[in-house]
């Protein structure tokens, strides 16, 4: 499968990498890598992320829990979309 990132979840990576990188460089770029890491296992495996409540039955859009991080993506036939990504103690708006 492949894997594509809209362009909200680009700039939500880079606004939660930048938050962080103000306190820990460090840890801004391990939260990074396991981001990354944690999107890259989707490729193998596509639906390991729980179910969104509030899609559509015939959408699969799933959340994956990466540490504190939430990664929502759509399923397709043969493509993942990751649509967002946010801390867990952010308001979900998303």
């Amino acid at each position: 499968m492949k894997l594509k990132y809209s362009s909200q979840s680009v700039d939500d990576l880079q606004r939660v990498i930048e938050f962080i990188e103000h306190k820990n460089p460090y840890a801004a770029r391990r939260i990074a890598v396991d981001i990354q890491e944690g999107m890259d296992r989707l490729k193998q495996f596509p639906e390991i992320g729980l179910p969104v409540l509030k899609a559509r039955e015939s959408e699969k859009i799933r959340d994956l829990f990466v540490g504190n991080y939430t990664v929502r993506y759509l399923i397709t036939e043969d493509t993942i979309y990751v649509l967002r990504v946010w801390h867990n103690k952010e308001n979900e708006k998303k």
